[in-house]
Formats: structure tokens, C-alpha cells, sequence
């Protein structure tokens, strides 16, 4: 029977009473520390590493067997993320792309490779069509999620009032920054606001004159910034210099970073970012990891990401792939699992409240659930203001209305798969 797992070096392999050698679950990440990203790559890495970290010093890892969470540096290129892939994917029960360019290269080799991508909140939005994306997930929202509802807090919970408004879209010039740009289009036919998409260019990231010139001569009702990495600073700083009203200000959760807002201090003060994830530092999670992880030095966290918006996500996404290995081990009965087993883990989660409560992660995530017809979720989030010192949540928890989502994600699917032939659809999902 073959072995869906990698044997790790003779350092990291356990020998087990008998003498026999100990299997683990290979889960490698393809992270980001370097780079122009690399500031909010690090805080994301340190919290996904360390979720499995307190797993397998807690645990003994999933299961019973050792958790190796690999990670194979891209720097946020797509052509290194797609030679990380293929240096990882012999053994690999998950591909964790981290960038949405990556995603979209490496999502033809799943149907091939048949090993499940994990893309907890980034991706292609139509992934959340399983019968379309057997092998992809993006759990617990998706970035088509994310717009909607911050169109529906700009509106007021009534898509009605966007009539007549002006929504400058300042995106980076990249996959990601496009990816939502169906939706906002759409919504904007539909509900009869003006969008005026504003791109950033991999190399104006630290140089926004020019972008915030046109939103000077725009004069929209609001921003909305689909941003990343350097980028985020640069345009929270450049909408303080040109004296911008910061609460008319939004950005996707990859643009609610600490540091970012932490710069301009108090004239950062209103700015809004939805957010699928809530820090939560009197968490009974976060007391473990402080106690098994961080004081015992198996991190590279340091002490002020602890509390931070994207060191927090980043154990919640790792919740998330635990909490699919878990359920496929159930499933199966084994704790050696392959990859087709992690992807009926992935379609088969319930991330209840009781469910977070027992993790100790309570308010960490808004619940939810997936199926073979929903890779996503789609869990809802908060908007998170920065209050000139901290971030704070200004909502309760928004939804995205899944008729329209669902409709668009079919239509998308269907032209990737027709775009793509011939491309295996699974019509026993239903949905």
C-alpha cells in the first residue's frame, strides 16, 4: 500500500519501541518571510507554526503522529511558489500556497497531482464551487465574501444607499488585487454606484503620489484598498498626508495590519478593515501557546505580534487544517492519512462554537461549516477600527448575501472549467 507521507530526515525521524520508524503528517507551507510582504508574512508564518508547534509538544502532534510544517520560502513570487510546490508536493497532504498567482498556477496540477490547496481566506474566489474545485478550498471566507461586506457597511446594511456613490477600488496591480473586481462590477451595475478602480504596481507600492492624486481629483465617497504588504503603509500614510477622512477608509483583512496603522498613530483613527478573524489574547489558546511554545523558545515569534490581528489569523488557519486532518482521520480510522483523505476532511468541517469554545478559541473565528458543494464556508466577518492605538471591532458579525455569491462563483467556475477543457467536474456534489 502506498504511503502517503514524507519520512522526514534521519534528525527528525522517531524510532518508536520496536525499532520501527514513526510516520508524520507532512504539511508544508510555502511562506513568505522575505520580501516586500514579508512584514505581514512573518506574523502570519510565526502563528501558523506555532498552532502545530503546541500540537505536537501538547499532543505528540494529530492524531498520535508528529505534525511537519515545513516551509519553503517564495518571497511572494509565483515562480518560486510554483518550484516550492513541486519541491514539496512528493508526500504532501496540503499545498498552502500563500499568494493568489501561486494558487492559480498550481490549481490544474490538483486534479493531476490530487493533493487538496488550502487558501484559508485568499484564492480564487470560484473555488468555493467544489464540484468545479474538487482539490481546493478557501475556507472560512472568500475574498468576494470580504467585498460584500464592506459594501454592505458602507451602505448601512442597505445596498440601497450605494446609489449615487463614488467607491474608489485602489488595488494592487496582482491576481490578488483583481480578484474581487467581478463582484464590486456587478454590484455596482446592480446598485448604481460608481466604481473607479485605482491600480498600484508592484514597483509604486512605496510611491502612491500618482494614485493619490486621482483620489484627490476623484473625490470618492470612499476607499476601499485591496492591498498587501508594503503597499498598506504606504497608502494609510499618503491618505493621512493628503488628509483623507480615515473613517471613510476600508480594506480587505490583509489590510487591517498593526504595524501599518501603529505608524500614524492617532491620525490613523477610523480606519475600518473587515476581518474574518478576532484577536483574542485572554484566550485559553493563547495561554497555552505562551506557556508550551513561546516560554520553552520553540517560536520566532516575538512578543509584541502576540495580540496582533495577522499572528492570531495565522493560528486560526492552522485550526482549520488540524481540525481537516482530524476529521479525516476519523473518518478513515487511521491516523496515517492521504491526500484524498485530507480532502474529505476539508469538505467535511463544523467549526461550531462549541467546537471553538473546546479548542479555547472562542471569538477567534465566526462559525462554520463546509461540504462537497461548499469549499468556503463563507463564515461571515467583523469590521475591525483602529482606534489610534488598537484595532477594535465596530460590528457584529456581517454576511454576505450567498444568492449573489453563489450565482457568480457557478457562472465563474463554469467559464474557468469551459476555459480549461477538459476539466473533471464532480456532478454528485449537487448544490
Amino acid at each position: 500500500m502506498k504511503l502517503w507521507k514524507k519520512l522526514a530526515a534521519a534528525t527528525a525521524l522517531t524510532v518508536v519501541g520496536t525499532g520501527a520508524m514513526a510516520a508524520e503528517l507532512y504539511t508544508p507551507n510555502l511562506a513568505y518571510r522575505t520580501g516586500p510582504f514579508a512584514a505581514l508574512g512573518i506574523p502570519l508564518m510565526n502563528g501558523q507554526a506555532d498552532y502545530m508547534t503546541l500540537l505536537n509538544e501538547r499532543d505528540g502532534g494529530i492524531g498520535g503522529l508528529p505534525v511537519n510544517f515545513e516551509e519553503c520560502e517564495t518571497g511572494y513570487s509565483t515562480e518560486k511558489g510554483v518550484e516550492c510546490y513541486e519541491k514539496t508536493k512528493g508526500g504532501a497532504l496540503v499545498t498552502q500556497p500563500w499568494s493568489t498567482g501561486i494558487t492559480l498556477q498550481v490549481l490544474p496540477k490538483t486534479n493531476v497531482d490530487q493533493i487538496p490547496i488550502l487558501a484559508p481566506g485568499y484564492g480564487f474566489s470560484p473555488m468555493s464551487e467544489g464540484g468545479t474545485f474538487q482539490w481546493a478550498y478557501n475556507p472560512p471566507a472568500s475574498y468576494w465574501d470580504g467585498a460584500y461586506m464592506i459594501l454592505s457597511d458602507i451602505a448601512g446594511g442597505d445596498m440601497a444607499n450605494l446609489k449615487g456613490k463614488k467607491i474608489a477600488f485602489l488595488h494592487l496591480d496582482h491576481p490578488f488585487g483583481k480578484e474581487p473586481l467581478p463582484l464590486l462590477e456587478q454590484m455596482a451595475a446592480e446598485h448604481g454606484f460608481e466604481l473607479v478602480p485605482i491600480p498600484v504596481g508592484l514597483k509604486e507600492m512605496q510611491n502612491q503620489s500618482a494614485q493619490w492624486l486621482q483620489v484627490r481629483r476623484e473625490r470618492p465617497d470612499n476607499v476601499i484598498m485591496w492591498g498587501w504588504g508594503a503597499m498598506n503603509s504606504a497608502a494609510i500614510a499618503e491618505a493621512v498626508k493628503t488628509k483623507y477622512p480615515m473613517d471613510q477608509f476600508y480594506g480587505v483583512w490583509w489590510a487591517g495590519h498593526d504595524p501599518d496603522l501603529a505608524a500614524v498613530g492617532a491620525e490613523g483613527k477610523g480606519y475600518k478593515s473587515i476581518s474574518w478573524s478576532m484577536p483574542q489574547p485572554d484566550s485559553a489558546l493563547m495561554a497555552e501557546i505562551k506557556e508550551k511554545v513561546i516560554a520553552s523558545g520553540k517560536t520566532q515569534t516575538t512578543e509584541d505580534q502576540l495580540n496582533s490581528v495577522f499572528y492570531q489569523r495565522g493560528l486560526v488557519m492552522s485550526m482549520i487544517l488540524a481540525e481537516g486532518i482530524k476529521a479525516a482521520q476519523a473518518h478513515t480510522g487511521n491516523a496515517e492519512i492521504t491526500p484524498a483523505d485530507l480532502r474529505w476532511g476539508l469538505e467535511n468541517l463544523d467549526i461550531t462554537e462549541e467546537k471553538l469554545a473546546e479548542l479555547g478559541m472562542a471569538g477567534m473565528v465566526p462559525p462554520f461549516a463546509t461540504s462537497c458543494d461548499n469549499h468556503t464556508g463563507h463564515s461571515g466577518g467583523w469590521i475591525l477600527e483602529w482606534d489610534g492605538e488598537k484595532f477594535v471591532q465596530a460590528s457584529d458579525l456581517l454576511q454576505a448575501d450567498q444568492s449573489v455569491i453563489e450565482a457568480l462563483a457557478e457562472a465563474k467556475a463554469a467559464e474557468y472549467a469551459e476555459a480549461n477543457a477538459p476539466w473533471p467536474v464532480n456532478d454528485s456534489c449537487g448544490g
